[in-house]
């Protein structure tokens, strides 16, 4: 991987888009590159929580119209990009391990799309979100179109993608887009904060809950019960599960596997 970079530590693993002098657009070898890199953190057992970055001012403005302006056969080009990139953002969605995002800077197109995919997203005063797409006569990818409705409504979601209207870090607070806005010079401690609380906690568990919640959007009441009960089995029958109950009643923090 020469364009994202993948390393691991006390059960955080970090997935660094490298590409800072090209704002970590959205190249063919960068898809390629982070479709490799959450392969990587998946099969990493000992990772309990990823974090995503972007090197640089920038966390990602998008698809590289410099690549894509080049290509003599642009749809095939953009099949192949969209194929790794979109495999990357299923398999982090799918994670148990909770996914927190750090936004600085740009976060545009599909960089926007990476970034509403996480668990956690926390951005700093002077990050801007923008959709993009429709400025280039394109439209969204990178989940872009499935995650806004979800998370700031179809209203808004049409808004800012039809008319691409920019969002400053406390709007996109505002309406949902972001979890947290920090000083420009505490998204690194703020994420190795929230990274590392989540690192401690009841892995398996954690993932049965993204899922959930994820997922009940888009069921019935009765169904999503029924998900919820089968989830709960699953937990129970973990070591987490007994290790929980006992330092809760035991009044001491637990110590999960």
């Amino acid at each position: 991987m020469t364009t994202v970079s993948f390393s691991s530590s006390s059960g955080i693993g970090t997935i660094a888009l490298d590409r800072p002098e090209a704002g970590n657009a959205v190249s063919l070898e960068l898809a390629r590159d982070l479709h490799d890199a959450v392969i990587t953190a998946e099969a990493d057992r000992s990772v309990k929580v990823v974090v995503v970055r972007g090197a640089g001012r920038n966390f990602c403005v998008g698809g590289d119209l410099k690549a894509f302006a080049a290509q003599r056969d642009l749809p095939s080009h953009l099949r192949e990009v969209t194929t790794h990139l979109h495999a990357a953002i299923i398999a982090l969605a799918r994670m148990d391990a909770p996914i927190v995002v750090g936004v600085q800077g740009s976060a545009a197109g599909a960089g926007l799309g990476l970034a509403a995919g996480g668990d956690f997203v926390i951005a700093t005063e002077s990050a801007r979100f923008v959709v993009a797409y429709t400025k280039i006569g394109l439209n969204p990818d990178g989940g872009t179109s499935f995650l806004l409705p979800r998370l700031v409504g179809l209203r808004r979601a049409q808004e800012l993608t039809l008319l691409n209207e920019p969002l400053g870090a406390k709007d996109a607070l505002d309406i949902g887009l972001v979890t947290r806005v920090v000083a420009d010079d505490a998204l690194d401690d703020e994420i190795a904060a929230v990274a590392t609380r989540l690192a401690a906690g009841p892995g398996r568990a954690q993932g049965e809950a993204k899922r959930l919640l994820r997922s009940s959007l888009d069921e019935s009441l009765a169904l999503h019960l029924e998900a919820e009960a089968a989830a709960i089995v699953r937990s129970a029958e973990r070591p987490d599960a007994r290790e929980g109950i006992s330092a809760f009643l035991e009044k001491r923090p637990p110590s999960y596997q």
